[in-house]
């Protein structure tokens, strides 16, 4: 093992973890039909202190996830719209002047805008100019707002949940690429199965919706986030890692040939550390005491779509990045044998 051997109050820890996990999705399953790939990634990025990009077409329930989530977690919540007119100080807020009623002295006075929350649903975050995306950056990375010369610390825990719809590309502002990267993962929120679409007409229609009750607090959230970092990571699942964003690289020696063929560019070293704690903290929600190589293929989409992007002949074979990382599953062998590599 790279890290010391877990404790027995870490071993009850991890056994709270399970079955707060296990509370938060029958609270959820109140309002949200099926959707669990969907919850566990959420939740895998929470206690992995990060921060996860949703995208699916209109109609999938992503808003009412989230606002659901902040129901049956004892943490503030806050909605941004963003649209093309919406600027910077509307999301961190703004220095406003106040004059003292007794000294007539006037000052500035920084009131927080709604990113002063613990968790914040960014709601089609594409849809509103670079400008106003660049003011999430800092926040989303160092957790805190820098205006009129000072810095104002976010609340802790701090999560950005942020929707787009990949239809209506007319008329939106892309996130480049340094800003998807902040996202620690991009979770893609599919169709329901044809019984959970039966289901979700069935409950909506004749008012059959549950109330959701708050069950976990921030504080229990902050002990798992301290619990993923002790979650120990043997060298073979670290390796098998290593060797999956080493392989993402075109033009280096790990690179399959089809890397080096479709792939414009892979992974940075962000690419592996989320690999690690995203299978680190999905290891605590099933109850488990280390992390696997399937907690690591588990992650492996959501943690690494966002992150390879494919070329001109990707493309025009129809290959999207999530093509790739299927490839890349299937190439990089998870039973050999991996250790530190010469310096």
């Amino acid at each position: 093992m790279s890290s010391e051997p877990i404790s027995q109050d870490d071993v009850a820890a991890v056994q709270r973890c399970e079955q707060a996990y296990g509370r938060i999705r029958d609270e959820l399953a109140k309002v949200i039909v099926g959707q669990n790939d969907v919850v566990e990634q959420v939740l895998v990025a929470m206690f992995a202190r990060g921060h996860a990009l949703l995208e699916g077409v209109p109609g999938l329930a992503k808003t009412l996830l989230i606002s659901s989530l902040s129901d049956a977690l004892h943490l503030t919540f806050k909605r941004i719209q963003f649209t093309p007119d919406l600027m910077p100080s509307d999301v961190t807020g703004t220095e406003v002047i106040q004059e003292d009623p007794e000294t007539r002295q006037r000052a500035y006075r920084f009131l927080p805008g709604p990113l002063f929350a613990n968790l914040l649903l960014a709601d089609e975050i594409n849809r509103t100019p670079p400008k106003t995306q660049a003011a999430m950056l800092e926040a989303m990375q160092e957790r805190q707002v820098s205006a009129g010369g000072s810095i104002h610390r976010l609340p802790d825990p701090f999560f950005v949940l942020a929707t787009q719809n990949p239809l209506e590309q007319e008329g939106t502002y892309p996130l480049p690429e340094a800003q998807l990267d902040r996202f620690l993962l991009h979770i893609k929120v599919d169709y329901p199965s044809g019984a959970e679409e039966w289901d979700i007409a069935r409950r909506v229609t004749t008012n059959q919706m549950g109330k959701i009750e708050a069950c976990v607090t921030g504080d229990e959230i902050k002990a798992f986030q301290d619990l993923v970092r002790r979650v120990p990571v043997s060298d073979q699942v670290l390796g098998y890692a290593w060797a999956l964003i080493r392989a993402t690289r075109p033009g280096q020696p790990e690179a399959p040939d089809f890397v080096n063929k479709w792939a414009a560019w892979g992974a940075g070293p962000r690419g592996l550390l989320t690999l690690v704690t995203c299978a680190k903290a999905r290891a605590i929600l099933y109850g488990r005491y280390h992390a696997s190589v399937a907690d690591v293929q588990a992650v492996a989409k959501p943690a690494l779509r966002h992150r390879i992007a494919g070329n001109y002949a990707a493309q025009a074979n129809n290959l999207s990045s999530e093509d790739l990382i299927g490839m890349l599953l299937e190439a990089i062998p998870a039973d050999k044998k991996y250790e530190r590599p010469a310096a």
